[in-house]
């Protein structure tokens, strides 16, 4: 029993003078996240992305570590999501018979939608008379993360911010969606897991995998297609009213 104690302060010795720490905390947070989601029935407000970040934050902030020092140590992470986005084809290709059969909706889909979630945030700007570095920020929240900071920096917005809405969009998304379907009666996997991909990009997306194969799919799909389409139109919306 004093050996197996003394191996596991050692462990978190090492731990605590190495990266690895923040590492293991964000993989241990997730788990016990997702433990904790299935062990509520998939609570929306327990969605494991939203409550591990929140117990990371309250670490960080508790203990007084920098991001930058936090990030050192969990970049594995941040290198595997490289990795996680080119698997996604593998229930895409799975599921490429439907999404072929359903591809004029999918068309139809992505501009409605892509073009309402652009207007109207930039509607709400001109509304709220945000200035325009807040307003080219706030634009892209409904495109994945990469590609909303590329817009936001082409419009003169803020880059941090972009991304920061980007990801607090996606979780909204996760926790609110499945309800809000729910609510409507909305049952098509196929328009659930594409909606989501359009406004809620990432994690909407690992959230639809969690529920359907092809939900996840088709949510690939709208994230991938919305990535494209907004990074056309949002710059043409944005100048047009802003200009």
């Amino acid at each position: 029993m004093q050996d197996s104690f003394t191996d596991f302060a050692a462990i978190f010795v090492y731990l605590g003078e190495a990266p690895l720490l923040w590492l293991t905390l964000t993989l241990g947070a997730f788990l016990a996240a997702e433990r904790l989601y299935q062990f509520s029935n998939r609570f929306a407000l327990l969605n494991p992305v939203l409550v591990s970040s929140m117990a990371i934050c309250i670490v960080l902030y508790g203990t007084g570590t920098p991001y930058d020092a936090y990030f050192r140590g969990a970049q594995f992470i941040h290198f595997l999501l490289g990795p996680a986005i080119i698997v996604l084809a593998v229930p895409v290709w799975r599921h490429r018979a439907a999404l072929w059969r359903a591809r004029f909706a999918v068309l139809i889909a992505l501009i409605v939608g892509g073009s309402v979630a652009g207007l109207s945030v930039i509607g709400l700007s001109v509304f709220f008379e945000l200035d325009l570095e807040m307003a080219a920020a706030i634009t892209p929240k409904s495109v994945t993360a990469p590609v909303a900071m590329g817009i936001a920096e082409n419009l003169g917005g803020a880059v941090s911010l972009a991304a920061l809405l980007a990801v607090l969009t996606g979780i909204s998304g996760a926790v609110l969606a499945t309800p809000l379907f729910n609510a409507f009666g909305f049952l098509d996997w196929r328009g659930r897991g594409f909606a989501v991909g359009i406004t809620c990009h990432g994690v909407g997306t690992a959230h639809a995998f969690q529920l359907s194969s092809v939900a996840g799919s088709f949510a690939t799909i709208g994230m991938a297609l919305n990535a494209l389409f907004s990074a056309v139109i949002l710059p043409v919306l944005f100048l047009l009213i802003y200009g």
